[in-house]
């Protein structure tokens, strides 16, 4: 588990990208709890974590595919594969993300 960020740099219903070794993720708050995601889009790599969030989903800012943000999986074209996620765990006010 790498610290990525703590509870308060991700206000609820965003996203933000964040470092997590050599990865870039991106992370979001959804209801209070925390997803991350690859940060690039499976379509192009647009930056998922400057993407607007709307309930669950974000949009990629680059091309508009949209992405579940719980599950990565597709909503809306133009990308056709799912967005690797990342297991997330709180500990205290610190957000920590299991890399392989």
């Amino acid at each position: 588990m790498v610290k990525v960020a703590k509870v308060s740099d991700v206000a609820v219903g965003t996203g933000k990208a964040v470092q997590a070794g050599d990865r870039t993720l991106a992370l979001f708050n959804i209801g209070g709890t925390f997803y991350a995601l690859d940060n690039r889009c499976t379509h192009v790599g647009g930056p998922l974590g400057e993407g607007a969030v709307e309930g669950n989903q974000v949009t990629c800012p680059w091309h508009g595919s949209v992405f579940n943000v719980t599950t990565g999986e597709v909503v809306h074209p133009p990308a056709r594969r799912p967005v690797a996620t990342f297991r997330v765990h709180v500990e205290r006010d610190e957000i920590m993300v299991e890399v392989p």
